[in-house]
């Protein structure tokens, strides 16, 4: 599964501190999500949609062969 979270992050201009501290983790799980090395759970990828005002499927981008 791929993400928009570092470009989406960029665009607004959000440090990965700021953007951990909104959702409640720490700045390491940015970092592991923007790499590729996590997925989030879903609370997760709802709370970080919600921070950047778009749906879960704008933010992240599923294989269907995952």
């Amino acid at each position: 599964m791929q993400n928009r979270i570092q470009e989406m992050r960029k665009a607004m201009r959000v440090t990965q501190n700021e953007l951990a501290d909104a959702v409640n983790v720490s700045r390491q799980t940015i970092i592991s999500l923007e790499n590729g090395r996590y997925n989030a759970s879903l609370m997760l990828a709802h709370k970080i949609a919600r921070y950047f005002g778009v749906a879960i499927e704008e933010l992240f981008l599923f294989d269907e062969e995952d």
